[in-house]
């Protein structure tokens, strides 16, 4: 499960998350392609956008269901953003 005082600094505010146990495996850059980019220098996931509809929201819990060592969080109380 993510660690949310282990979110990366390049995650955009908002409810999803990557924190610093992602091993860059590309599946969440694959699933939901507008969230989530490379940060290249270090070699890791974070969320470049929020989810802006359905379908983005979708794919970005299809993106957290799937990683590999659930590096992918998403905040349910608003107050932990």
């Amino acid at each position: 499960m993510a660690d949310l005082t282990q979110r990366v600094p390049e995650n955009v505010a908002g409810r999803f998350y990557v924190d610093r146990t992602c091993i860059d495996c590309e599946l969440c850059r694959e699933k939901a392609p507008r969230n989530f980019v490379r940060q290249d220098a270090e070699g890791y996931s974070y969320v470049h956008r929020q989810p802006r509809d359905e379908a983005e929201e979708a794919a970005c819990r299809a993106a957290m269901a799937e990683c590999p060592v659930e590096a992918i969080g998403v905040v349910t109380c608003p107050s932990e953003t």
